[in-house]
């Protein structure tokens, strides 16, 4: 199974159990796809863009389990490929998910299985 990760806030993991799929954050919706994160990545993103945000989810997300063609890895930050998901994210393509504490810095910590990431 390949993994990629997304981060949801309780709210919108609420509205993704309800609603079997979801479109994301309002960051997902304007820009047109779902941003994901690989495993590398994870640490990276929550630094950069939710730095002080408690209250959060990651979701691990099978990619076999997306729909075809609808995951593509594009360029991103400092050039790296992201994944991107230009369809809504299904419930069943979510493998597991668990709550995320602010560290001691007051970035939401994935615990020690993650790498540090850039």
């Amino acid at each position: 199974m390949r993994l990629v990760y997304k981060i949801l806030t309780a709210p919108q993991l609420e509205r993704l159990r309800a609603d079997g799929h979801t479109l994301g954050a309002p960051v997902d919706v304007a820009d047109g796809y779902v941003h994901l994160s690989a495993h590398e990545q994870v640490r990276g993103t929550l630094t950069k863009w939710f730095h002080g945000q408690d209250g959060l989810w990651l979701l691990a997300v099978d990619i076999d389990a997306l729909p075809p063609g609808a995951l593509r890895w594009e360029a991103s930050r400092g050039g790296a490929l992201f994944p991107h998901l230009y369809a809504p994210l299904p419930i069943n393509a979510v493998c597991s998910s668990f709550a995320l504490p602010l560290d001691a810095d007051g970035v939401p910590d994935p615990g020690p299985g993650f790498p540090s990431g850039v």
